[in-house]
């Protein structure tokens, strides 16, 4: 494989066996203005987003991304051919955003994702009213897997290499939002657990309520009362 200097489309066909997993963050960061700008009637200005999660240059196997926004937008369809794969706006409301990914090589096929654009903070976590100046972020880490790429492909995600020379960080602390995560699911296993090995119990001393209740029939059934018995 190392030998190989063709890395055309048709070079060889996909590497069998093989599975490349680039990860990748995005979601939209926004800023409240303090009130409703008179022209338009827009509250925020908004930036949205594709990042990779390492500390790499993207464009070396991404040719563009595609941004299509709420109809109500002139050019709704936008695309970003290099980094930072970002388009900023502004606006009032909240909607779905549909993010394409193409890549340079054509045998792979688009990545499509979906992000809600959002603007305000949830009245379950926050009851307050924006603050002018601060920003609100809505992001989420994906994983692109690329299986049996070709061997152009796999040129490409190979040869990635940083962005920055200083650290590379998020918004989002993922590492630990990961580490929570598993934290609730392993509590909530347990619980889970413990409902089930209550539930077997009640099971268990019902069946055993259930048999004795059989046991006094039959010797009712069986050894009827003398006061009965007369009367018959």
């Amino acid at each position: 494989m190392s030998g190989q200097t063709d890395y055309g489309p048709d070079s060889g066909g996909r590497v069998k066996g093989l599975v490349i997993v680039k990860p990748i963050v995005y979601g939209n960061i926004a800023r409240y203005f303090g009130k409703k700008r008179e022209e338009d009637g827009h509250t925020h200005q908004w930036t949205v987003y594709v990042k990779p999660y390492a500390n790499e240059d993207m464009s070396v196997y991404i040719k563009k991304i595609h941004f299509k926004l709420h109809e109500s937008y002139a050019n709704p369809n936008r695309i970003v051919t290099k980094p930072p794969y970002e388009l900023t706006e502004t606006g009032w409301g909240e909607f779905e955003i549909v993010i394409k990914i193409y890549f340079h090589d054509p045998n792979e096929r688009p990545v499509t994702l979906y992000h809600i654009l959002k603007l305000f903070q949830s009245p379950v976590n926050e009851s307050a009213p924006p603050t002018v100046g601060r920003a609100l972020v809505s992001e989420s880490y994906e994983e692109i897997v690329f299986q049996e790429p070709t061997l152009l492909m796999q040129h490409m995600l190979y040869s990635v290499k940083p962005i920055t020379n200083g650290p590379w960080v998020h918004d989002t602390n993922f590492e630990e939002k990961k580490e929570k995560t598993l934290e609730r699911i392993i509590a909530a296993q347990a619980k889970v657990r413990n409902e089930i090995s209550d539930l077997k119990e009640k099971l268990h001393l019902a069946k055993e309520t259930i048999s004795k209740f059989k046991e006094e029939i039959a010797k009712v059934q069986n050894n009827p009362p003398s006061n009965i018995l007369s009367a018959v």
